[in-house]
């Protein structure tokens, strides 16, 4: 197989190729496409649909770049379509997939919410990580870091931490109201869930904070 841009990358190996870059990595790191309903390209964020894929670098400039510089039609050899904004699609499709992790682990009971729950969870060193409503508070995130500096010293720089859904996306995923601080107890669930939104805050171009990397491909086919 020739190795430019206008092929697919070889699906075989522990690698994929990246269709504008030709940068290779582990699966993790990119965002599979495939050829939908009427030659339209359709993001295969868990790499699950059936059919021939297009690796794409998993952030939003790269994925730009790809219809920009039609990457996809020169990839499948054909003339693709969009259904909608493919950066847009693809945010949503990240979004979603995180909130919905982090659904399951509140089902999973792995969640406290409420800054007191939360303190409690840092002085039993009980939680993988946390979640700050991005239109929070400022004083209210110092307030629950200075706990965790109580609590768990310099081990704290190695939780999760994330801060980019907003007050009712939060209260959606965990079937409660004014949802501002929440942890996650240790465990697989939680992993996933930091997992997937580490993915999407680096989709949107920015480093995840102590995000759990480690649980790599297993955490996202979790649930």
């Amino acid at each position: 197989m020739e190795d430019d841009a206008d092929t697919l990358g070889d699906e075989k190996g522990p690698e994929r190729t990246c269709i504008v870059t030709r940068q290779k990595g582990d699966p993790s790191g990119l965002i599979r496409f495939v050829v939908g309903p009427d030659s339209c390209v359709v993001p295969d964020i868990r790499a699950k649909l059936p059919g021939r894929g297009a690796w794409v670098l998993a952030d939003a400039e790269t994925v730009a770049l790809a219809v920009k510089r039609k990457s996809f039609t020169r990839a499948f050899k054909q003339e693709m379509r969009f259904a909608s904004p493919l950066v847009e699609q693809v945010d949503d499709l990240l979004q979603r997939d995180a909130l919905q992790a982090l659904a399951f682990a509140n089902k999973a009971g792995q969640v406290v919410a409420g800054s007191m729950k939360v303190e409690t969870a840092l002085a039993r060193n009980a939680l993988a990580g946390l979640i700050h409503a991005a239109d929070g508070s400022a004083d209210g995130v110092r307030k629950i870091e200075a706990a965790a500096r109580r609590a768990i010293g310099d081990r704290r720089d190695k939780m999760a931490r994330v801060q980019i859904f907003v007050s009712s996306q939060l209260d959606l995923a965990l079937g409660r109201s004014n949802v501002i601080h929440a942890g996650l107890l240790t465990g697989g669930v939680s992993d996933a869930f930091f997992t997937r939104a580490a993915r999407l805050e680096r989709f949107r171009g920015a480093s995840p904070n102590g995000a759990a990397e480690t649980s790599g491909n297993a955490a996202l086919n979790e649930t």
